[in-house]
C-alpha cells in the first residue's frame, strides 16, 4: 500500500515554533534545545526551531541549536523582511519558512496591499534569503481559501527566483480531502511540496495525508498536536497512520515516541488529553470487562496496535466495569492468591467503590485484597512529623522525621512549592533502602469550598514496578503525603 506515495516523506517539524504559539505556552532556549535534541535522535527531518525575529532568546535557541549539529535540517519561520533573513542566516540556520499571505482576505485586510505588492515582496525575499546562502521553503498563508489560479503564479516565479521547496497552508482548517485533490497535484509539479494543516475542524490529519497521497512530498507537523486554537497535524498520529493504515515505513524511532509526546507535555506545561490517540493516558488502558477479558488472552481483540511499539505498557485499571478476568489478572501481578469466593467478594468491593465514583487504584486494590484474605502488613514507613514552610519571601521547605524498618530517619528539602518540598523530602529520606520514583501526581477532585475534601493520586515506581496511590485530606499537603506514604509502603511492604 506504500506505493500511494513518494518513496520518501520527509517531516518537518514545528513544535518549536507554531507548537509554542499555542496560547500560554513559552520555551526557554535550554528547553527548546533538549526538546531539539529529541526530535533529531527520533528522525525528524527539518526541525523549526521559531521565528528569529520575535526575540533575543529565540535567536539564543536558534544558535544553540544550529551549533550542535543535530543531524537535522535547522530552520527558522522569517516573514518577506531582509531582517528577517538576516537574523536567519547570521544565527546559523540552514534553511528558512519563508511565509507570504496569499488568500485577498489576508492580502488586502491583514496586509493592506495588492496581489502585485506581495507577490513582488516574495520574490525579493526568496532572492535575498538565497543571496545570503539559505534554502528557502516559500510557503502560501491561507492557500485553501485563496484564488489556486494566483498561488501557481506566485510559486512558480518564486521557484524561477531560486526557491527550492513550496508549502501550501491550510492557516484555518478549512481544507477537506475533496479539495486537496483538487489543489495539490498541480501545485506539487511545481516543487517539492510541503502540506501544513491546522485542525480547526478536525480535519489535519486526513487533509495531510491526502496531500502526501496527491503529490505533497513533506508534512508540517507539531508533537501532541500543538499549536495556536486547535493546533496541528499530530506528529505522533500521522506516523502511526502511515505505518499501521498504509504500510509505509516511516523511518521514525518509533518506540521514542512516547518519551517525545511526554518531554514536550512537561516542558511546555500542557497535559496530554487522557483519551488522546497513541499518546493519551487511556490510549491503551482498559477497564470494560469485556475488553479487559479480551486483551489479556489476545492483545488484538481491542488494540489496533501494540503498545510496546511506541515505547508504551498496556494498563488494566479497575472500577464498576470491571470483570473476573482483569481482576485476576491484577490480583496475580501482586503475588496474591485467592479462590473462586474471596475473588468474587474482591471483584463486589471494587465495584462499590466504583458505583461511589471513586477512581480505584493500586492501593485500594490491595487494601481490599487485605481485609477479604484478612492479611496484616506491618507498614515499613511510619512518619513521626512532617513540617513544610513557605511564604512570599521564603524558599518552600520540607522537613520529615520518618521511621523506616525500626530506624529513625530525619531530613529536609526545598522544592518548587509546598507540595514540590514534602515529595522531595520523603523520596530522599528513604533513598538508601530504595530509589522510588515520582511518575505522576494530581489533584483527582476538588470539590465545595476552601475547605473542601481534596484528593490526591500518585503513580510511583521502583525496579519497574509501578503502582498507583491515593490519599484524601481538606489539606492538600497532607494529602500528597498520605498518598506518598501509603504508595511506597505497597513497594516496599512486609509482613508482620
Amino acid at each position: 500500500m506504500s506505493v500511494l506515495f513518494v518513496n520518501n516523506i520527509r517531516f518537518f517539524d514545528t513544535t518549536l515554533r507554531d507548537g509554542e504559539q499555542t496560547p500560554g505556552v513559552s520555551l526557554t532556549p535550554d528547553q527548546k534545545f533538549e526538546i531539539a535534541v529529541k526530535l533529531a535522535d527520533i528522525g525528524l527531518n527539518v526541525i523549526e526551531v521559531g521565528s528569529a525575529a520575535a526575540s533575543e532568546g529565540e535567536r539564543e535557541a536558534i544558535r544553540l541549536i544550529s551549533d550542535a549539529r543535530l543531524g537535522a535540517e535547522i530552520s527558522t519561520y522569517v516573514r518577506a523582511l531582509d531582517q528577517d533573513i538576516d537574523f536567519a542566516a547570521d544565527y546559523g540556520t540552514d534553511s528558512v519558512h519563508l511565509v507570504i499571505p496569499v488568500s485577498d482576505l489576508h492580502i488586502s485586510k491583514k496586509m493592506r496591499k495588492t496581489r502585485e505588492q506581495v507577490a513582488n515582496m516574495a520574490y525579493h525575499a526568496v532572492e535575498y534569503a538565497k543571496e545570503r546562502g539559505l534554502l528557502v521553503e516559500l510557503s502560501g498563508e491561507d492557500a485553501s481559501r485563496a484564488d489556486q489560479s494566483f498561488v501557481r503564479e506566485l510559486f512558480t516565479e518564486g521557484v524561477n527566483r531560486g526557491a527550492e521547496r513550496l508549502c501550501f497552508c491550510d492557516t484555518v482548517g478549512l481544507l477537506t480531502p475533496e479539495k486537496v485533490v483538487q489543489f495539490i497535484p498541480p501545485i506539487a509539479e511545481i516543487a517539492p511540496l510541503s502540506i501544513h494543516c491546522h485542525d480547526d475542524l478536525g480535519f489535519a490529519l486526513a487533509n495531510t495525508i491526502a496531500a502526501l497521497k496527491t503529490g505533497a512530498t513533506c508534512a508540517h507537523v507539531t508533537v501532541n498536536g500543538l499549536g495556536e486554537r486547535a493546533g496541528n497535524t499530530p506528529f505522533e498520529e500521522l506516523v502511526m497512520s502511515l505505518e499501521v493504515l498504509y504500510g509505509y515505513d516511516t523511518g521514525i524511532k518509533k518506540e521514542e515516541i512516547y518519551h517525545l509526546a511526554s518531554l514536550v507535555s512537561r516542558l511546555t506545561g500542557v497535559p496530554l488529553p487522557v483519551n488522546k490517540a497513541i499518546v493519551g493516558e487511556m490510549a491503551f488502558t482498559h477497564e470494560s470487562g469485556i475488553h479487559a477479558h479480551g486483551v489479556i488472552r489476545e492483545p488484538t481483540t481491542y488494540e489496533s496496535i501494540k503498545p510496546e511499539i511506541i515505547g508504551r505498557k498496556r494498563r488494566i485499571v479497575l472500577g464498576k466495569h470491571s470483570g473476573s478476568a482483569s481482576v485476576e489478572a491484577a490480583l496475580n501481578e501482586m503475588n496474591y492468591h485467592t479462590d473462586e469466593s474471596q475473588v468474587k467478594e474482591i471483584i463486589k468491593r471494587i465495584k462499590e467503590l466504583g458505583d461511589e465514583g471513586k477512581r480505584v487504584t493500586d492501593t485500594d486494590l490491595m487494601a481490599v485484597a487485605d481485609a477479604v484474605l484478612a492479611i496484616e502488613y506491618k507498614p515499613v514507613i511510619k512518619m513521626r512529623q512532617i513540617t513544610v514552610v513557605s511564604g512570599s519571601n521564603v524558599i518552600p521547605t520540607a522537613s520529615v522525621t520518618l521511621v523506616v524498618n525500626g530506624q529513625e530517619i530525619t531530613g529536609a528539602s526545598t522544592g518548587n512549592g509546598p507540595v514540590d518540598a514534602a515529595m522531595q523530602v520523603l523520596r530522599k529520606s528513604i533513598a538508601d533502602v530504595a530509589d522510588i520514583q515520582l511518575e505522576e501526581y494530581h489533584v483527582d477532585a476538588i470539590r465545595g469550598g476552601t475547605d473542601a475534601l481534596v484528593e490526591v493520586t500518585v503513580r510511583l515506581s521502583k525496579d519497574g514496578k509501578i503502582i498507583t496511590s491515593r490519599g484524601a485530606r481538606t489539606d492538600i499537603i497532607m494529602a500528597s503525603v498520605e498518598a506518598m506514604i501509603a504508595g511506597m509502603n505497597r513497594l516496599l511492604r512486609e509482613k508482620a
